[in-house]
């Protein structure tokens, strides 16, 4: 392991950080792609398996937006016949969920909008409510069998904060496969900052993500 850990050492004092950090961008591109592994698993997996045990600074890593072209690029060169299929059967399910989510004025975000979901990715909703159990009640009643655990607030803006993540696997109907759900849970008071602090693209309701996909129908 000492050995392993310097000659690490010995190739990355003399090797440029951009070099590096597009190497690592480009590995967790295709962990992301392939295996469905978020960007942070997949940045670590990426910087441990080429760096091993050698520690850089941050100049070595990639941010999310240069792992996200990498994601990109793998795609198109090498899922440039499925994906598109892929990412069009999750939008139609995210588009159907979020008609039945109304009530809790449902955003979609990540993969599924910005058009880099693949065949093990989730679709992310961001949900606005009074109360947490109100979305899980409604859950219930409709028959939906569900976990909850604890997510960093996204739209937190910098503060370290927990929100409730509820998960479960939805079908439109019995001969649709099975999508894996994830719907944060917000306070009523949180739409009005996040629609006000948001970049463009970042989420889209219902009636956005419905004119997307018209867009692809006209394609």
């Amino acid at each position: 392991m000492a050995r392993s850990a310097s000659r690490h050492a010995d190739r990355y004092a003399v090797e440029s950080p951009s070099n590096v950090r597009q190497e690592i961008a480009m590995r967790a591109g295709r962990l992301i792609a392939e295996e469905g592994l978020d960007y942070a698993s997949a940045k670590r997996k990426a910087a441990r398996d080429i760096l091993g045990a050698f520690r850089g600074s941050g100049d070595w890593l990639p941010d999310n937006g240069e792992i996200e072209d990498e994601v990109r690029a793998y795609q198109a060169l090498f899922q440039s016949d499925e994906q598109p299929r892929r990412l069009l059967e999750l939008r139609r399910a995210a588009c159907e969920l979020m008609s039945l989510l109304r009530p809790f004025s449902p955003y979609l975000c990540g993969a599924v909008l910005n058009g880099t979901a693949g065949e093990h990715s989730d679709i992310h909703l961001q949900l606005f409510c009074d109360s947490p159990k109100d979305v899980q009640i409604f859950l219930l009643n409709e028959g939906i069998d569900y976990t909850v655990h604890e997510t960093d607030d996204a739209l937190s803006q910098g503060r370290q904060q927990k929100i409730e993540t509820v998960q479960f696997l939805w079908r439109r109907n019995r001969e649709a496969r099975g999508e894996g759900v994830q719907l944060e849970l917000y306070g009523p008071d949180a739409l009005r900052g996040a629609l006000s602090g948001e970049k463009r693209g970042e989420r889209a309701d219902l009636e956005s993500l419905q004119e997307l996909l018209g867009e692809v129908g006209s394609e």
